[in-house]
């Protein structure tokens, strides 16, 4: 008797598609009635039926009363149970490991932060097992699986870690060890990349097709939505503009580099200038907002430009000149019209961006420039651990 592999693989397909086709419809209307998602979907009314019943059954899809009466009985409204699965969520790209438990709509159930004291290596390998452990124990819902966006380049099609400098990592198959610990899928890529992936998903800009996402922090890279797909690289390494030549001969960055982008505009540079500043300075107003010149913080910086302190004005000034070059190369490059400003620089909010949209003016074809808005990520902190949850959603239930 022969067996036809090739049908019952087709049919298989068939239900996976109709079933992600059903609950993205779902998910995208909030509330819906059976009737509907077979017009929009092109299904017919018992294949939705049939898929509706199943996806209630795992607990993903639940009724949530009658819709309004068109002529005839009230229709049984569906919507996605938010809380039916949740997601692990990890930011490894700040100087504490972030994580998070996420429901299906973006909405944050329970955090973790594990602090990470300048570790690297196996160090910085153990603490994300014990910020993963912690996770699972608070889990309320089911886990669809682990989410991450890590710095450095990433192999997101095979979870390897190719090069991470601030953390010490090079080659590491950090999905591979994850998925073999804790028996779950794991999506992974460079946390600027899922930034921009987050922003497109969640954040207020919705609706837009191309995006470009400059997060700036402990790091700096960009993430780059295009046509509403990521764009990684091939096979990764897009959008990789911290490490890209800003001073010639300048300072020596840690990749190995002179003068590169992040040793001028991210948050630890913006946090040694400043140092030097109120080493020189008795009368700099970031005394005021730290016990000593070694004790400054980005906080303090902050408070110290929110007060008018002249000189870290000017120092952020300069951050955003050097921002605003590298945003000039990408919009010459992609001709993209929209740039949002993401991490922990982000917090000098519109001087930053006036000084980075300067700059992208005076350093790119001016009607190319001028057509492309500059404004700060709608969604702060979160937006790595929201991008991570988001290619979770992506892969495992279609939802984006």
């Amino acid at each position: 008797m022969s067996i036809n592999l090739q049908g019952k693989a087709t049919r298989r397909w068939t239900r996976t598609h109709n079933s992600r086709l059903v609950l993205r419809t779902i998910y995208g209307h909030g509330q819906i009635s059976r009737a509907d998602v077979a017009r929009l979907t092109g299904l017919t009314r018992p294949t939705v039926s049939s898929v509706v019943a199943s996806l209630a059954k795992k607990g993903l899809v639940e009724e949530v009363g009658r819709g309004p009466s068109v002529g005839g009985k009230p229709p049984i409204l569906l919507c996605v149970a938010d809380d039916a699965r949740q997601v692990i969520s990890l930011d490894l790209a700040r100087s504490d490991f972030n994580g998070a438990l996420i429901n299906l709509r973006g909405s944050v159930r329970q955090r973790v932060v594990l602090p990470l004291h300048g570790r690297d290596g196996d160090a910085a390998l153990a603490l994300v097992y014990e910020l993963v452990d912690a996770l699972v124990k608070e889990a309320s819902s089911p886990l669809l699986g682990i989410g991450i966006g890590t710095p450095g380049l990433v192999g997101a099609d095979n979870g390897v870690v190719h090069q991470a400098v601030n953390l010490g990592w090079q080659d590491l198959p950090l999905g591979r060890l994850l998925r073999k610990r804790y028996r779950l899928p794991v999506y992974m890529a460079n946390d600027c990349h899922v930034a921009a992936l987050a922003e497109y998903t969640f954040g207020a800009s919705g609706g837009i097709k191309d995006l470009v996402v400059i997060k700036a922090g402990w790091g700096i890279g960009a993430g780059i939505v295009l046509d509403g797909r990521l764009v990684c690289g091939n096979p990764f390494g897009a959008g990789e503009i911290g490490h890209v030549t800003i001073v010639e001969n300048g300072e020596q960055c840690r990749c190995g580099n002179f003068g590169c982008l992040e040793t001028i505009a991210s948050s630890r540079a913006i946090v040694r200038r400043a140092q030097a500043i109120a080493k020189s300075d008795p009368h700099s107003l970031l005394h005021q907002f730290a016990a000593d010149s070694d004790a400054i913080t980005l906080d303090a910086v902050l408070q110290a430009f929110e007060a008018g302190d002249e000189p870290v004005r000017q120092v952020i000034r300069e951050v955003g000149q050097s921002l605003g070059s590298a945003a000039a190369n990408l919009v010459g490059v992609l001709a993209v019209q929209h740039i949002l400003i993401g991490g922990s620089v982000a917090r000098f909010g519109q001087f930053l961006v006036e000084a980075i949209r300067e700059s992208m003016i005076r350093h790119s074809l001016p009607s190319l420039a001028r057509n492309t808005q500059v404004g700060i990520a709608s969604l702060g902190s979160d937006v790595v651990l929201l991008g991570a949850s988001a290619l979770v959603l992506s892969y495992e239930l279609g939802l984006i």
